[in-house]
């Protein structure tokens, strides 16, 4: 398979029990993108995202505009790799 644009992002802040995951997931369905946000140890939420890099960017973009208020801080790092997503999901 030709490889995507990936970005895996770190959100912090007030990030975990405010239903980031699941605007996460709502934000996605307005993209053609593929990934998954996951809650981590550290009180973090990473979220990992695949495709056209400038839709990537425009749900990233939107989920950070939905979540203004939460988040304190994204550290992001962009790829090129095979696909590995199908869908979006919550883990």
């Amino acid at each position: 398979m030709a490889p995507v644009h990936h970005e895996t992002v770190h959100f912090s802040g007030r990030v975990q029990g405010v239903g980031f995951r699941f605007a996460a997931m709502q934000v996605a369905r307005e993209f053609e993108v593929t990934g998954q946000a996951a809650n981590l140890a550290d009180g973090r939420v990473r979220v990992e995202v695949e495709g056209d890099p400038e839709m990537v960017r425009a749900f990233l973009a939107a989920l950070e505009e939905r979540m203004h208020g939460f988040i304190r801080k994204a550290e992001r790092v962009e790829s090129r790799r095979p696909p590995q997503f199908q869908g979006f999901s919550i883990q």
